[in-house]
């Protein structure tokens, strides 16, 4: 298997919020050194009908306050990436995404760590941001929830997101979340709790695929090539030396989840990570940057979700056979190393992407692969060149 190796040394102070540093066509949007014992989560990529770049990450770790009230940071770019600034500091917002509809801006998540899920909107792209504090203004969704910055679908006059339910008998991650998607007509007030429908939530069940079921999380709703409705999820399985994602279907009332345990798990590169889907058009393939890992991991012993040195480009004509094409970045270390939830975006024939990125600094690095210390912004280039490459099959 021919990979190339992309090697990242950010050797920088805490990143200026009104400049970027640029290194082997990565751009640094924000830096948080370890010694903070805060690190950089959830990013997420806007572009506003102006052009303009949006992005965002929250924060967490043992000096952040995410379980209390979350934090997300706002940054904007007007030369297409090339150099950001932060605009606004949101408390009270996590695990979050942005999106547009209408001419407005929103951002959408939990108020905190396992939090109810609430929605601003900002009519200053980005600078201020509404408040909730009612179901008429924002909260939607009371109670305890998890997600991730996972992209929104529009579809057939509605908003579609995935979320997970927390509350279970059980606080363990991932086994505590259940799966569910809520919904809203786009000619709705999205910041009004009762215009919101939600699906019933699926519980995980130990005994899915032969007993290695640990859970599932962070899951994206997505129209299949026959036009039926499945929250696609991240699946948490250990103990087994695959990686697979879960296809949960979705009435298209947006009423009714179901899953099947026997056709619903599907093996995926990178599967176990969190990751994001889009559908081009073009090609007529869904397209995906993952955490795809290499066979020299196989066999290790390895949890492979923790395994997140790689980022590589992949795609599916149905959502159940997937093509690694090719490796975008790599680093040899996967301890310290990560190139991990991408947001990622088509403009015209590239790629546009941020990343929570763990790497090295003049303070010691990334405290760990997983606790992030930058977000960076990169262009993947002509990306459907490279999807005549073949790296590795799953079926």
């Amino acid at each position: 298997m021919k990979h190339f190796l992309v090697l990242l040394s950010f050797f920088v102070s805490y990143c200026c919020s009104y400049c970027s540093d640029t290194i082997d066509g990565m751009t640094i949007i924000n830096h948080i050194p370890q010694t903070e014992k805060k690190y950089i989560g959830s990013p997420c990529l806007c572009v506003l009908d102006d052009g303009t770049y949006l992005a965002s990450h929250d924060v967490f770790g043992p000096k952040s306050n995410s379980h209390m009230s979350g934090e997300v940071h706002i940054f904007s770019s007007k030369d297409q990436g090339k150099t950001w600034k932060q605009i606004s500091v949101i408390h009270g917002q996590y695990w979050s995404s942005l999106f547009t509809l209408n001419g407005k801006l929103y951002i959408m998540g939990p108020n905190r760590e396992h939090g109810s899920i609430v929605i601003r909107a900002s009519e200053d792209n980005g600078y201020t941001w509404t408040t909730p504090y009612l179901a008429e203004n924002g909260i939607i969704l009371p109670g305890e929830y998890h997600t991730a910055s996972m992209p929104f679908l529009f579809y057939k006059g509605r908003i579609w997101r995935a979320v997970e339910y927390a509350s279970a008998p059980t606080t363990k991650w991932p086994s505590r979340y259940s799966a569910m998607v809520i919904s809203a007509s786009v000619k709705d007030d999205l910041l009004n709790a009762k215009n919101w429908r939600k699906t019933n939530f699926i519980m995980r069940q130990p005994d899915w695929l032969d007993g290695n079921f640990a859970g599932w999380l962070e899951g994206q709703v997505l129209v299949t090539p026959k036009g039926d409705l499945v929250n696609f999820l991240r699946v948490d399985a250990p103990k087994t030396d695959n990686e697979y994602a879960a296809s949960v279907h979705i009435s298209k009332n947006g009423k009714k989840a179901t899953f099947d345990p026997l056709t619903g798990f599907t093996k995926m590169p990178g599967g176990s990570k969190k990751f994001d889907i889009h559908y081009d058009s073009v090609s007529q393939r869904y397209l995906t940057l993952t955490n795809y890992v290499t066979s020299d991991y196989k066999g290790k012993n390895l949890n492979f979700a923790f395994v997140r040195n790689t980022l590589a480009l992949c795609s599916s004509s149905d959502l159940k056979n997937w093509t690694v094409h090719k490796i975008i970045i790599q680093h040899p270390d996967h301890k310290k190393h990560g190139f991990q939830y991408t947001s990622w975006l088509f403009d015209k024939n590239d790629i546009i992407m941020v990343i929570r990125t763990a790497d090295d600094d003049e303070n010691g690095g990334a405290n760990t692969a997983h606790n992030s210390n930058y977000l960076t912004f990169y262009r993947l280039k002509n990306f459907r060149n490279l999807l005549e490459q073949c790296v590795e099959v799953f079926k």
